[in-house]
């Protein structure tokens, strides 16, 4: 499933720019979209039209879900392995539970693995040092997998990650779980999805017919590794400075995010909501809880790719609001003294009332 994304964004964002009567033989993308993927020719003439580019991409989304990742290697094996928490095929989550003192309930660490997105699994938590240490300490971890952007635009993944925490909180007594001591963490994708759960106003909603989304999705804290400081991508610039043009994979990349037709659709009302919903900037208010950021890249202004997703300035915008919020907020990279591991930061607050 993850190599399944990186090509089906690539033509989407190909033939996203191309107008209807458009063929390979008039039209660059569509030229390069039929060399890259050439069995989206399906009468084999050799030329690839708008109609022939869209049906490989619906095929593509409609493709079944790869096997779940095998474990690794001397990994965790779950208390509870691949439990569904919503109805897509990738909605699912491993849960290690932690033994409570004296049987009491436990606090749970929600754990989101990056890949932009587009990849990764939950099974990398199996064999991380946090997981091992957030266990021995008595603190429960659930480990989740969740729709790619080939399924869904990302402001409908942080909403499936919401909807993981409320699952967790509905079987609460069944696994002996602590519904009030929540936090959440991640890496790249997965640290802008814990910041964007601890940034957001609470998800739930009493009358819902779902009892699952009645729960609540808030946090007591969260640690975020290589975070983006917002998922209101045209807030970026204001704080990276511009972009390189080879920072991006597309000029649509950042409508495609969101599964917008092009750039102008931000500007719409239905636009403006979509970005306002995926801004954790504008989320932060003085009830939200303690941040741990790491984004180890320094560097005076990106100059790759992988510095314009993940450098200082994204941690240090978070930072900024979070000062003016009064919102405890520590950058690993600019503090003086206190720098707790992931796993201390979390016990810190999930076990000793974050003293």
């Amino acid at each position: 499933m993850p190599m399944k994304a990186r090509p089906v964004l690539a033509l989407l964002a190909i033939i996203s720019t191309c107008h209807a009567q458009v063929t390979s033989e008039n039209n660059e993308r569509l030229r390069e979209g039929l060399q890259r993927y050439p069995e989206a020719d399906t009468n084999k003439d050799g030329i690839l039209t708008m109609e022939e580019g869209l049906a490989y991409l619906a095929k593509r989304k409609a493709a079944p879900a790869a096997a779940p990742a095998k474990p690794a290697p001397g990994g965790l094996k779950p208390s509870v392995a691949d439990i569904a928490y919503g109805t897509h095929e990738r909605a699912r989550l491993d849960l290690y539970l932690a033994k409570g003192a004296e049987g009491r309930s436990t606090p749970v660490v929600v754990l989101i693995h990056g890949g932009g997105f587009r990849a990764g699994d939950k099974s990398r938590w199996a064999t991380d040092k946090t997981t091992r240490d957030l266990l021995a300490q008595g603190i429960s971890c659930a480990a989740l997998n969740y729709p790619f952007l080939n399924h869904m635009p990302v402001q409908d993944i942080l909403r499936q990650c919401a909807r993981a925490v409320q699952f967790l909180r509905s079987r609460a007594g069944e696994w002996r779980l602590d519904k009030t001591r929540f936090a959440a963490m991640g890496g790249s994708a997965g640290a802008g999805t814990s910041l964007w759960l601890a940034t957001h106003d609470d998800l739930a909603d009493p009358d819902a017919s779902d009892p699952v989304l009645r729960e609540s999705t808030r946090l007591l804290c969260a640690v975020c590794n290589a975070t983006q400081a917002t998922y209101d991508v045209t807030r970026w610039e204001s704080f990276l400075g511009a972009p390189k043009p080879e920072f991006r994979t597309s000029e649509v990349e950042a409508a495609l995010f969101y599964h917008l037709p092009s750039a102008a659709a931000f500007t719409t009302d239905q636009g403006k909501a979509i970005l306002r919903e995926c801004d954790m900037l504008s989320w932060i208010t003085r009830d939200d809880p303690p941040l741990l950021i790491s984004n180890p890249q320094v560097v005076d202004a990106p100059s790759n790719r992988g510095e314009w997703l993940h450098c200082i300035h994204h941690a240090r915008e978070v930072h900024k609001h979070c000062k003016a919020a009064g919102v405890p907020c520590l950058v690993l990279q600019d503090a003086a003294d206190d720098k707790p591991d992931a796993a201390a930061f979390l016990a810190r607050h999930l076990l000793g009332g974050g003293k």
